[in-house]
């Protein structure tokens, strides 16, 4: 005879069931009343999990749907899977991968019979196919194969991607997700069917084609499709760095981790950024009127480090910089906005003293001295210590700050005297073709390890901050991007193992009770993946070690 358990479901109520109940046997409705989206699975005891998901203890269960960050990757993750059956359907030889976010969508590559790019009609084809699959409600399977199956499975389908990731992975049973025909391996909970898919588009963009999407803030409402070119050509640029590596997936560099082949990738990684951010300060020597080069970007994007590289290529070049940091002109943290939940935004403009930067801008642009403040990440405020600085006629400043291309952080100076530069860590690397590594984790995981090592936070700080740090970038850094005069993408194809190695002992502390456990045991799965590597590694100017430690540069 089952034990009965106790289910306490969002609203508190609480419902006895037998032990070993699924949680789709718990779902009365197929959406949520109040915004009619569908449901897409659930938070149970905070971990995200399928409708296929088995109760045998006293638990909370919080349905979710794509207007939560979890239903979304649950979305995201099933409409991928749905993309990749369809083009297998329509074009079995074809040669297709996810690349990267673009916006509120996912560009992709197409290439078949040697032909790169997609015509009007295959696009609209493969759309049709692909809403014919949602009518149809396709159920998607969960299974759980031996490795050998899963081994022999995907060799047979020619889905090499697959099979190289599963090299370095000794787990007997392999959990895929099943459709028809059509299988892939589980990086996290799927839909049941393919029946709630239903708000996409496909677009011709470039050589490939862009997945556009609803975002958590527009759901079910599928964005119009904005291009975003200046991303759009970094992506291509790193691509084009990828395929000079060899590298675009985990299993591939998991492969060059194996093989003792690292040091040299590294040096050629290296060497590529180096040799980018070179082309920048000649960029900028190229035009004597330039005297303010401000630097913008997202959190933990490596702006500093980068400022610091980029002052010593303007020296080659023959020019005199000097290095200012926004953060140092944080108001003292009771002084800094809040969001409408009344928690401390970081991100938003006003949490920079706006006033005292001009004014100190305006007196080294007319020759005066000033005192540079510092801020004390720790106590939260702002101090004054001596240091001092003045301008020479023949000096740049370098100035580096999440709001650097926000016109209204620097009113005072010409924008003839201004060049802009946006700087982001936009990873190339995916777990296999059709499973991608979002661009923000690659960033979540610096600012993790960074935050903990020299701002004293803990895993769980620095994930309750992260979806404000988010609101804060779409409001105030992402509007400003395409005003940038040169991008630079900071990310490194191998800093991810040596990140995993520092970030999972962190991510392990976060305990079932605590909300942000979904998200916790999410990166854990996904760092799993990566065979370690040491912080021995990068060079000492390495951007990666802003974040890890160990930089030659003063912070």
């Amino acid at each position: 005879m089952k034990k009965t358990i106790t289910i306490t479901l969002e609203s508190g109520q609480k419902i006895p069931c037998p032990s070993q109940t699924l949680v789709g046997e718990l779902l009365h409705e197929p959406a949520d009343p109040a915004t009619g989206l569908p449901y897409l699975g659930a938070l149970v005891n905070n971990e995200l999990v399928t409708f296929g998901y088995t109760l045998d203890i006293d638990s909370t269960v919080r349905f979710v749907t794509m207007a939560s960050p979890g239903g979304m990757q649950i979305y995201v993750r099933s409409l991928s899977f749905l993309l990749a059956k369809a083009v297998k359907d329509l074009h079995p030889q074809a040669r297709f991968s996810v690349e990267h976010a673009l916006g509120p969508g996912l560009y992709c590559e197409f290439e078949v019979g040697g032909i790169r790019g997609i015509s009007a009609e295959q696009a609209a084809a493969l759309e049709a196919h692909m809403r014919d699959l949602v009518a149809t409600n396709r159920p998607i399977l969960r299974q759980r194969i031996s490795y050998t199956a899963a081994i022999e499975q995907f060799t047979q389908n020619g889905q090499d991607d697959k099979v190289s990731l599963l090299r370095f992975t000794n787990t007997p049973k392999i959990v895929t997700y099943v459709c028809e025909n059509f299988s892939d391996l589980a990086t996290g909970p799927m839909t049941r069917s393919t029946g709630p898919l239903q708000y996409f588009r496909i677009i011709p963009y470039q050589t490939g084609f862009v997945l556009q999407m609803p975002t958590c803030d527009t759901a079910p409402r599928v964005p119009d499709f904005q291009p975003i070119h200046v991303l759009a050509e970094t992506f291509k640029e790193y691509n084009r760095w990828g395929r000079i590596l060899g590298v675009n997936t985990v299993g591939r560099l998991n492969e060059i981790i194996a093989a003792n082949e690292i040091k040299d990738f590294v040096k050629v990684a290296e060497a590529l950024h180096e040799k980018k951010i070179a082309a920048i300060a000649d960029q900028i020597a190229s035009n004597p009127s330039i005297k303010w080069i401000l630097i913008a970007g997202p959190s933990s994007s490596g702006k500093t480090t980068f400022a610091k590289r980029l002052a010593i290529q303007l020296r080659v070049n023959g020019l005199r910089p000097v290095t200012l940091g926004t953060d140092d002109y944080f108001v003292d943290r009771e002084h800094t906005p809040r969001t409408p939940a009344g928690e401390y935004d970081f991100e938003h403009l006003h949490a920079v003293d706006v006033p005292t930067l001009n004014r100190d801008l305006a007196d080294l642009d007319a020759g005066r001295e000033i005192e540079l403040p510092t801020f004390d990440f720790h106590t939260g405020s702002r101090s004054y210590k001596g240091r001092k600085m003045r301008l020479d006629d023949d000096q740049v400043v370098v100035l580096e700050g999440i709001h650097s291309l926000n016109p209204d952080l620097t009113p005072g100076l010409p924008d003839a005297r201004k060049f802009h530069v946006y700087i982001s860590a936009l990873t190339q690397l995916n777990l296999d073709n059709n499973n991608r590594i979002p661009t923000t984790d690659n960033r979540l995981l610096r600012r993790l390890v960074r935050d903990h090592r020299y701002r004293g936070h803990s895993a769980t700080r620095t994930l309750e901050m992260w979806p404000n740090v988010g609101r804060g970038e779409r409001a105030w850094i992402f509007p400003f991007q395409e005003e940038a005069d040169a991008v630079f993408n900071s990310a490194l194809d191998y800093e991810l193992a040596i990140l995993s190695v520092l970030a999972r002992p962190l991510l392990s502390e976060i305990k079932p009770h605590q909300h942000v456990y979904a998200e916790a045991r999410r990166m854990l799965e996904f760092l799993s993946h990566f065979l370690p590597l040491s912080t021995d590694v990068p060079p000492p100017t390495s951007i990666i070690r802003e974040f890890v430690g160990g930089s030659d540069f003063d912070y």
